[in-house]
This record gives C-alpha cells, sequence and structure tokens, in this order.
C-alpha cells in the first residue's frame, strides 16, 4: 500500500471517523474489512474485495517493475464499466500515478486533445478501441499502451467464448499495428502474490484529472485531490445516513466509471463493503432488465434519460422490487413524469443530488427519507452555497441566482489552465457553477437552469428546465428538450424538440397544453419532433447539437 501522509484539516475531522485521506486508505480499509465480498461484477464475472487488492497490486507491480512511470505521470483509462477498470484504476494510484478518466465513446481527435491536454503518457484501453489509437499515436506523447479485451479476466473457457465472439461474430474489434501494445492479462499474470513499493501520497496530491463534459466546448481537466474526492464519499455518506441499512447491498451501475458521478457513487460503495454490479452498455435497455432480474438491486444509480427508457419496458415492470430501498439521481435534472413512473412501478422514490465534475461532484442531495420532488436538496455538510446576482451581488432567499460553491470536494482548478481557473472562482474563493437557482425558507435548493441555456424572450427569463417538465407531463411526450432559437423581433424565441409515442401528435397539440401551464412568452413557438434526441454517452441531452440542427 502507499503511505498516507496528509494534511488533516483537508478533511474535516467531523465526518471523517475513520481518519482516510487517499483513495488508497479506502482500498486498504475495505480489502481488509470485507475480504471475502463481491467488490465488482460485470458480464457474469465477479472479484472479491480481496481480489481486488491483489489485481491492483500486480498492475502496480508492473507499472513499477516495467516502466519508466514516476509518481504524478498521468495515465488515461479509456474502458467502459469492466472488472478491469478498479482494478487498473487503484493499480495506478498504488504507483503514484494520476489518472485521466477517458470517454471510450470519444473520437480520435478528442482522445487526442485529452491526451496531449493531460500529457498522458500511458493508456490503458478497450482491444476493440485500439485502432483509434494508431490514427493519433505519433501525435501522442504516450510511451506505454496497454490493451485488454472484454472477458479477459473470466475463466479460460468463457474468456475465449466471449473475446472470440466480441472480435469475430459481432466485428467489434478491428486491425490495427501497433507492436508495442502490452496485454494487461499478462502484466497482471507476472506480478500476482506480490506487494508493490510504498508510495507517499498525500491527501492534497492530485488524484484525478476529470475531463468535463465538453457539451457546450473544448473539455477541460477539472483537477480533484485525494483530499477532494474522501471528502466527497464522506459527506454523501453522512447524508445518506437516513436511508435503509441495506443500500449498499447490491448497487446497480448503469452509468459509466469513467463519469464523476458513478466514479465517486463506485467508492461510496466500497466504503460501504457494498456490491458494485457493473453495466457495460447501458443503453442495451433489455440485458440491463436482464441483469437485475439477476441481482435484485438494494440501490440504483440513474439518470432521468434512463428512468423513463426503463419504465418504457414492459419486462422493467416485471422485476421484483422488493429490496430496493435507494434510487439516486443526478447528471441532469429529474422531471416530475420520470418520478412519477419510477416510483409507481418500483415503489421507490428516487432521490435527487446535484454536482459537477468540479467538485467531485455532488453539492446538494435530498434527505433519502424524504426527498423534495422538483428540488435537488440541501447542500451537503461542511459546504458552503450561495447564489449571486450579475454584479456578484447576494440574491435574497426565494429569488433567482447563480449557485455558488465552497467546500472540501471543489477542484483547485482546471489543469494547466490558469486563466478559466480564474474565471469560475470569486475573488473569496467560490466555484462559480454557471447554474441558475433559488433557494426556500426550508434551505432545499431548486436548479432554474445552465446560464448558458438560459432565454431571453423579448427581455423575459425563460428557463428551459421548467417548459421541459410542463412538455414532458404530457402523456404522449417520452423526452423533450428546449432550446432558443433567435428572432428578429424578440431577440429569442422558445424551440421544443421532442420524441412521441404517437404519431399523430401535432405541435399545435403542445402548445395548446403548454398555454394552460405556462405563461404565453414561456410557450414554445417552434416544435420540431424527432425519433431520438443526440445525447452523451451518460445521457445528457446535447443542446449545443440542438441549436446547430
Amino acid at each position: 500500500m502507499a503511505v498516507s501522509c496528509s494534511a488533516s484539516s483537508l478533511i474535516p475531522a467531523e465526518i471523517n471517523p475513520l481518519g482516510l485521506q487517499t483513495l488508497l486508505d479506502l482500498l486498504q480499509y475495505a480489502a481488509e474489512t470485507f475480504a471475502e465480498r463481491p467488490a465488482y461484477t460485470s458480464l457474469g464475472r465477479s472479484i472479491t474485495y480481496r481480489e481486488l487488492d491483489q489485481l491492483s497490486a500486480a498492475f502496480a507491480c508492473y507499472l513499477q517493475n516495467e516502466t519508466d512511470l514516476q509518481p504524478g505521470d498521468r495515465i488515461a483509462i479509456q474502458l467502459p464499466n469492466l472488472i478491469q477498470y478498479p482494478i487498473v484504476l487503484f493499480g495506478a494510484l498504488r504507483a503514484g500515478l494520476v489518472v485521466v478518466n477517458t470517454n471510450p465513446l470519444y473520437t480520435p481527435s478528442e482522445m487526442l486533445h485529452q491526451f496531449n491536454d493531460s500529457g498522458a503518457v500511458a493508456l490503458v484501453i478497450l482491444k476493440g478501441l485500439a485502432h483509434q489509437v494508431e490514427t493519433i499515436y505519433p501525435q501522442t506523447r504516450l510511451r506505454y499502451l496497454i490493451v485488454t479485451q472484454v472477458a479477459d479476466l473470466h475463466g479460460v473457457l468463457k474468456r475465449t467464448l466471449i473475446n472470440g465472439a466480441v472480435k469475430y461474430l459481432k466485428k467489434m474489434e478491428p486491425a490495427y499495428d501497433l507492436p508495442q501494445a502490452m496485454e494487461l492479462r499478462a502484466c497482471l499474470a507476472r506480478y500476482t502474490g506480490l506487494a508493490p513499493k510504498p508510495v507517499l501520497l498525500n491527501s492534497g496530491d492530485t488524484a484525478v484529472l476529470q475531463y468535463t463534459g465538453g457539451t457546450t466546448g473544448v473539455a477541460k481537466g477539472a483537477v480533484l485531490s485525494h483530499a477532494n474526492l474522501i471528502a466527497n464519499i464522506l459527506q454523501v455518506e453522512n447524508a445518506l445516513k437516513p436511508a435503509a441499512s441495506h443500500w449498499p447491498d447490491t448497487v446497480i451501475a448503469p452509468l459509466p466509471l469513467y463519469h464523476i458521478y458513478a466514479f465517486t457513487c463506485s467508492q461510496l460503495v466500497l466504503l460501504n463493503g457494498g456490491h458494485n454490479v457493473l453495466i457495460p452498455n447501458p443503453r442495451d435497455l433489455p440485458s440491463l432488465i436482464k441483469v437485475m432480474a439477476k441481482f435484485q438491486a438494494t440501490s440504483f444509480l440513474g439518470l432521468n434519460t434512463l428512468f423513463m427508457g426503463l419504465c418504457h419496458q414492459p419486462a422493467f415492470a416485471r422485476l421484483d422490487f422488493s429490496r430496493l430501498e435507494l434510487t439516486i439521481s443526478g447528471g441532469m435534472a429529474l422531471t416530475h413524469k420520470a418520478e412519477e413512473q419510477w416510483r409507481a412501478i418500483t415503489g421507490c422514490r428516487i432521490v435527487e443530488g446535484y454536482g459537477l465534475s468540479e467538485t467531485s461532484p455532488v453539492v446538494t442531495l435530498n434527505p433519502p427519507d424524504a426527498p423534495h420532488i422538483g428540488s435537488i436538496g440541501k447542500s451537503l455538510c461542511c459546504t458552503d452555497v450561495k447564489l449571486i446576482g450579475h454584479e456578484g451581488e447576494s440574491v435574497p432567499a426565494g429569488e433567482a441566482g447563480m449557485l455558488c460553491v465552497k467546500g472540501p470536494q471543489v477542484m483547485s482548478g482546471y489543469w494547466q489552465q490558469q486563466q478559466a481557473t480564474s474565471e469560475v472562482f470569486t475573488q473569496d474563493g467560490y466555484l462559480i457553477t454557471g447554474d441558475i437557482a433559488s433557494i426556500d425558507d426550508e434551505g432545499y435548493l431548486h436548479l432554474l437552469d445552465r446560464a448558458k441555456d438560459l432565454i431571453i424572450v423579448s427581455g423575459f427569463n425563460v428557463y428551459p428546465s421548467e417548459v421541459e417538465d410542463v412538455v414532458t407531463s404530457h402523456p404522449d411526450v417520452v423526452e423533450c428538450a428546449v432550446v432558443g432559437q433567435p428572432d428578429e423581433c424578440c431577440g429569442e424565441v422558445v424551440r421544443l424538440c421532442v420524441v412521441s409515442s404517437n404519431p399523430a401528435l401535432e405541435a399545435a397539440d403542445l402548445q395548446s397544453w403548454c398555454r394552460t401551464h405556462l405563461a404565453a412568452y414561456k410557450v414554445p413557438k417552434r416544435i420540431d419532433f424527432f425519433s431520438e434526441l443526440p445525447k452523451t454517452p451518460v445521457g445528457k441531452v446535447l443542446r449545443r447539437a440542438l441549436r446547430a440542427m
């Protein structure tokens, strides 16, 4: 194990009875306390906490003995939700490396930007993506390339069958020419049973470069320290205390671990000795439902579009939800319709939270025993939030303002971007989130919208999420998104992009529906019907793409 030598003030002592300072402290605690429990499962292969400890140690040994990588060097991980991910993650951290979470769906140009911006010198990637690396490899600083197939950690028979099907039947492993590539399975086999050399880590050391989604521009790397991540894990743990005691037993995790929401939640499950059931492809709803039938979830992590998609699957309604105690929503606004349908089918209410990559990610969370639907909850312990106006002035309760955050989970800044960092912090050290919110008399925050998504119609503010919540309450609407459209007369008008389950539904029907719930200037003037909306890999609607259409 690495040796922690940290300034405890970075993590509030009142929420840290175990004295955790780094993610490796968390791993050591979990491996010693829950050794024989299942930690992760993916594609039918499970590993215990003991195996996670041993296999991550083997990967750390490989990095220390067969590469010249030094603590602080960056290693990119570009994997879907396979059990290889946590093994590589903790192995890299045990060698003192900084992890760069990379989306497996990135194009070569997006990969090139992230690898070069982060200065990554090593990459662990799914073999089916290696052909994309080949096209950009000479333009990067990468010196080490490690590949893995989806079933590399399965037994011989299953490994052969699954990997063979992926390569030869599904044709998902195009040929590539990268002779320097090493096989992850071989790297682990060489050092299984050995312990890596201890690395001195401070809680303030960078653990992860978490690149922002890039849905509105070029992605930037949020610098997240061990202290940021541990603090946020403990803050959420504190907020979930009122939840039923068995919530972490079996956690269905469809969202990708390279996304900060799922990343931090998976570490929270480890803290409680729970079982992370990983879903490699959350868009394959029938396969997800089959996994849910096999592993009766005590908790489910999702977001609005996933809840809606599952609720429209007849097989989902036939599942046994008797053990489901906790459902958490994040990543995008939760609509009333999604919460109502989920609760009607599962009997479990959805607990909505709010956060950003820059805050590790959770800032607010509803109380699990009594969530306020339509609210993103209250700020976590040890977290200060305030609302400010255009001139930086404080905004009183009940009025809309820019949400700003200060707390131990807030990043130190963007990787090597001093100007961008200075622009997102106030003079008194609050992170400017870019989100517009209000706070009620009980201290519950209500997210109105992204400042950059605000639509101004003849001088009146229109928040897309408000219009979307009304539209999705229509019985024929599956999902929708609202964007602004330039208009010579009004400056902007409201444009609605909608997916309907009823081919006969017309724009006039939706406009009439909106008029009964919204002021006239908020009613969409243009309505376009889609078979599906463009989304990021985690299910967020790409408003930028809709504006460009």
